[in-house]
Parts: structure tokens; C-alpha cells; sequence
């Protein structure tokens, strides 16, 4: 279920496809209250992405229901001088404002900074772009594979022979909603102790150039640009991923004294006082050699039994694993990382992942708060489920409601 830390905390949610989307979700689990602004024609462009036929053709693609749980849904045409007062309407009543238009977008429809202070004094206003509100590439277009390109993370991802590798989840996308999230909260604070508003410009190149942290630091601080090494930790050894009888295995001993207890636990104790291996930088320069000393034992038996043998020894090591498994696994079944929800049934959903009664399952947060997961409690919005519910709050009659939808304002 959803905690209550944003309790009372009310977003406009304008956000396409991914990176703005999985902010709001952050802020919906955390126990916000997120309405989701979407196009009269189509919504959000996720409701056609994913896997499923099925769904994307009923508006409820696989990548939208990965990050809309537990929000509402209105439509409303923001370029209708009835939409725009509805909006000015909704800014009026809630704390956030959150977009990943191109910049620009928002003062064109009359929701700029300046212009949303003016409706509301203390709104947070958060704009996720692909390179920041300046910059001489501001008005570029950006997705999850330009700004892994841009960023160097994929100069560094795979070996010699595979780089530039495109990291195999939407990683910048995910970091910069990450970090929208974040900043949202934060001005939340100060605007609870002063009452001012924000502005908060996301760069998604930056947020995944900040999220790169140590790799970035060998070039800014040691003058060492970073290089592709495979699954090669470039700052230890042995640190890696290395074969067993069965498959694959990775191992992190970054400790001298884990490298140590490694070698008694594969039967290779002579391998501490190698002149090759005994200490920490001899142990970098001659990796391949001592991965091959090391995979010379592994490969004698299955990863189930190093694995057992590793975590009784306390040195950092586990299977390498596909998403299947580890989803289904003992410790994210127990910590309940995974909600089931219902869809309501009469949008005959059926597809890939949906269960016959409607039921899907989504993730939830990676934070339990008081000792408790954190989840959805309420399945994805439906395109304009609560576009009338959300109307006549604002104090429009039925009728106030049929004629917008007639004229094509919502």
C-alpha cells in the first residue's frame, strides 16, 4: 500500500511516456495525490508502447501501466481557451506542476514559470527536459537512447570488442525521474517552512552524468579517461563476472581480506602469497590471470553450490540472474516489491501478463517506511476516467461537462 509522507500533497501531472511519468509514480507512492493531465486524442503515448497488442490498443500499453498507478486521469485540451482556464483552475488548488515537454512548450500555452507564480505564489513547478531549460542544445528532442549515447554511459558499457553498449533498461530515463522525484520533495520542505515556490529544471544528461558518479571522477579528478572493461570492476580484482559448471557467477571480493577468504573457500590458498595476486594493485594489473586461476575451480560446480559457499564466508558474491527469476525470487516475493492489482474488468482487458480476472502485476518502491513495503493501491487510470469527478470538484454542472465535451475541451 501507499505510505503517507506526501499526504496532502497535490501534483499536475503533464508528463509523457517515461522519465516524467515514473516521477509522479515515486510521488504517488509516497502517498501524493497526482492527477494525470492527458491529450483529448490518445493521452499519454505510453498507453500505445509495450509488449501487448492487446492492451496498447485499449490505451493501457505495458509501458504505461509499469508508472500510473494510483493516479487519476483527466483530459483536457490545453489549447482551448476553456481548456487553459480550467488548468489556471487546478494550479490554483494543487502544489506541484510537472512536465518533460520541450522547453519552451509550457510559456507557449501561457503555463510558464512566471505565469503559474502568478496563478499560485507557492506552486513547485518541475520541468524534466533531455538537456536542461539552456544550454545550446535545450530545444533538442531527447529519449532514453540519445541521452545513454550522449552521456558516455555507453561508451563505457560492454568490452573493447561490444562498446558503445546500450545499457539494456531506460536507465537515464529512470534516473532523471529518479531525480525529479527528488527535487520535488526537497522543494516541498523548504515550502513547508516558508511558503516559497520552485522552479526546478531536470536535465536528464545530467542526472545520468551524476549517476556515473565514479566514472566521471577518473576523468575530473585522475585525468584518466574511462574505457569499456566488460563486467571488469576497473577498481578491484578479483571483481567480476566469472563461469561456474552451470552458468554465470559474479564476485566482488574488494577487500584484501575478502580476496584472502575467496582463495581458502575455493581450495587456493597458495593464490594470497602470489607475487601476482598478493596485493591490491598486483591483483588489477594481473586480473586475467587470476580469473583464470579462479575460474579453473568454479567451473568444477554449479553456481548453486558457490553460492551457498560464498554467503556462509560473508564474501560478496551471487548468480547471475534473469529478470524472470529474480522477480519470482524467495527475497523479493518476501519483501513485497511486487503488487497485484485489478483492472476494472469492464474495459475487457486481456494480453500478455494479465490474469484472467484482469489482475496485473506491477513494482512498487524500493523503500519500506516504518517497516512497511510500499505500493500501489489503485490500478492505472483508464483515458479520462475521472475527467467528470475532477470537473465537478472544480464546480461545473453536467451540463457545464457535456458541452466542454462537445466542443472538444475535454
Amino acid at each position: 500500500m501507499r505510505t503517507n509522507l506526501l499526504d496532502g500533497v497535490r501534483v499536475l501531472d503533464l508528463t509523457n511516456v517515461l522519465s516524467g511519468p515514473f516521477a509522479g509514480y515515486q510521488l504517488a507512492l509516497m502517498g501524493a495525490e497526482v492527477l494525470k493531465v492527458e491529450a483529448t486524442r490518445g493521452g499519454d503515448l505510453a498507453r500505445k508502447l509495450g509488449a501487448s497488442a492487446d492492451l496498447s490498443a485499449r490505451h493501457l500499453g505495458i509501458s504505461f501501466l509499469a508508472q500510473n498507478s494510483s493516479k487519476q486521469s483527466l483530459t483536457l485540451n490545453l489549447k482551448s481557451e476553456q481548456g487553459r482556464q480550467v488548468f489556471r483552475q487546478l494550479v490554483e488548488t494543487h502544489d506541484v506542476v510537472l512536465e518533460n515537454f520541450r522547453p519552451g512548450v509550457m510559456d507557449r500555452l501561457g503555463f510558464g514559470w512566471e505565469a503559474l507564480q502568478e496563478i499560485n505564489p507557492g506552486i513547485v513547478y518541475c520541468a524534466i527536459s533531455g538537456f536542461g531549460q539552456s544550454g545550446p542544445l535545450r530545444d533538442r528532442p531527447a529519449y532514453d537512447q540519445i541521452i545513454q549515447g550522449m552521456s558516455g554511459l555507453m561508451s563505457v558499457t560492454g568490452d573493447r570488442e561490444t562498446a558503445p553498449l546500450r545499457v539494456g533498461a531506460p536507465i537515464a530515463d529512470t534516473v532523471g525521474g529518479f531525480a525529479a522525484a527528488f527535487a520535488i520533495a526537497s522543494a516541498l520542505v523548504r515550502r513547508g517552512r516558508t511558503g516559497q515556490g520552485a522552479f526546478l529544471d531536470v536535465s536528464m544528461l545530467e542526472a545520468t552524468l551524476t549517476a556515473m558518479g565514479w566514472v566521471a571522477s577518473d576523468y575530473l579528478v585522475g585525468g584518466s579517461e574511462p574505457v569499456p572493461m566488460g563486467n571488469e570492476n576497473r577498481t578491484a580484482a578479483p571483481s567480476g563476472t566469472f563461469a561456474t559448471a552451470d552458468g554465470d557467477f559474479n564476485i566482488a571480493a574488494n577487500k584484501q581480506e575478502q580476496f584472502e577468504e575467496l582463495c581458502r573457500v575455493i581450495g587456493r590458498p597458495e593464490l594470497i602469497g602470489d607475487p601476482r595476486f598478493a596485493e591490491r594493485e598486483s591483483r588489477k594489473t594481473n586480473r586475467l590471470a587470476l580469473k583464470a586461476e579462479i575460474e579453473a575451480v568454479l567451473t568444477t560446480r554449479p553456481s548453486a553450490h558457490w553460492d551457498k559457499e560464498f554467503a556462509a564466508s560473508g564474501i560478496p558474491g551471487a548468480p547471475v540472474m534473469d529478470v524472470a527469476t529474480v522477480l519470482d525470487s524467495e527475497q523479493i516475493v518476501e519483501r513485497s516489491l511486487v503488487s497485484t492489482l485489478r483492472i476494472d474488468a469492464a474495459a475487457g482487458i486481456t494480453g500478455t501478463g494479465v490474469g484472467p480476472e484482469g489482475d496485473i502485476r506491477l513494482l512498487g518502491a524500493p523503500t519500506h517506511v516504518d517497516g512497511s513495503p510500499v505500493g500501489p493501491d489503485a490500478p492505472p487510470p483508464l483515458l479520462g476516467e475521472h475527467t467528470e469527478q475532477v470537473l465537478a470538484g472544480l464546480g461545473y454542472s453536467p451540463d457545464d461537462i457535456a458541452a466542454m465535451r462537445n466542443e472538444g475541451v475535454i
